[in-house]
């Protein structure tokens, strides 16, 4: 029974685990007890492990994605507080009456944030105009720009307009002369006046001119607009060239402009001249869409424009005198048509579709 004790076993397995307990007392783990995983995340792996290159890229991945996020929402929050600041600004002054109209109704701060806005997608989106020479205006002083008219409406002063100001270095404005019919229509009235428009008459021009204003003439008038669509891109009459003796009074060189896409908007197949007569307007236009389609019909075909400004003609090397000459005037009426006339007959041989 004394055997029976194994006395020598317990002794064995008390010496087993003291031979293990040194193998353990090497780990530096081994001293605490409950916390063995908690030294593994402490110890820094060595450069160059496995460990340590899965730990960086980790690293260097979602460091730069969360300050990212703070610093772009503030830049647009500020953009779009500044917008609607100025618009509320804009309206403050319009509400108050804070802004300035020239002697002419001209309406600077209107034509550039809301009138050129309105035009603007007509001018890019709709009739794609393309401009070519707009280096002949010139950057400062008066200028008068001799341009074709057609259309059944005077869409291409406003296209014109808006070439001017969207692609001339300089951002110059351009004043139109127009008819006595566009300053008795109650609202067109005060849109034409707040877009810089005056009345087509000789003393209204030179004033401009003689202030450095660019300004632009169609001398056709109503007979380029209103001619049937057989007729289209054949200038009319330039009238008896007035625009030209205002030219010479003031000296300003004269730029010729051609304006192709502007005639196939409104094709005008007939001319009701009686109904014309009774509504006291130059024409009453019949197209293929227009009466038959009613409102519907009065929306212009998306036609493909070219806008080009021509080599300007001077006009400073003539005597004061030279105004009167009627010869000269008619001489120079007749370059500027020709030089008109012909530019468009060069930028329809280059069309190759009315629509694209």
């Amino acid at each position: 029974m004394a055997d029976a004790k194994v006395i020598p076993f317990d002794d064995d397995r008390s010496r087993g685990s003291s031979a293990q307990r040194p193998a353990r007392r090497r780990s530096p783990g081994s001293r605490r007890k409950g916390t063995e995983p908690a030294p593994v995340r402490e110890v820094q792996p060595l450069p160059g492990s496995a460990s340590a290159q899965d730990d960086v890229p980790v690293t260097r991945e979602e460091q730069p994605e969360q300050p990212r996020q703070p610093e772009q929402a503030p830049e647009e929050s500020s953009g779009l507080e500044r917008r609607i600041a100025g618009g509320l600004a804009f309206l403050r002054r319009r509400l108050t009456g804070d802004y300035e109209v020239d002697d002419f109704g001209y309406d600077a701060e209107l034509t550039d944030q809301v009138l050129m806005s309105l035009l603007r997608p007509v001018y890019e989106k709709y009739f794609r105009v393309e401009v070519k020479g707009i280096e002949n205006i010139p950057s400062e002083g008066g200028a008068l720009l001799v341009a074709n008219h057609s259309g059944t409406l005077p869409l291409d002063g406003l296209m014109m307009q808006v070439a001017v100001h969207d692609n001339h270095p300089a951002g110059r404005h351009l004043r139109l002369l127009a008819a006595d019919l566009v300053f008795m229509l109650p609202v067109v009235n005060e849109l034409a006046r707040k877009l810089g428009h005056t009345l087509a008459c000789a003393e209204d021009a030179e004033r401009l001119l003689g202030d450095g204003e660019l300004v632009g003439v169609m001398p056709e008038g109503f007979k380029g607009i209103g001619k049937p669509f057989s007729e289209r891109y054949k200038l009319q009459r330039f009238g008896r060239g007035g625009f030209v003796s205002t030219a010479l009074r003031r000296g300003v060189p004269i730029v010729p402009c051609s304006i192709v896409g502007a005639e196939e908007i409104y094709p005008m197949i007939g001319n009701a001249k009686t109904l014309a007569r009774v509504l006291g307007i130059p024409y009453f236009p019949i197209t293929p869409t227009f009466p038959w389609l009613g409102p519907l019909g009065a929306v212009p075909l998306p036609t493909k424009w070219t806008i080009q400004f021509g080599e300007p003609i001077p006009t400073d090397g003539y005597p004061p005198e030279a105004a009167e000459d009627p010869m000269l005037m008619f001489n120079l009426t007749d370059q500027v048509r020709e030089q008109i006339q012909h530019t468009l007959y060069k930028l329809l041989v280059q069309r190759r579709s009315v629509f694209f």
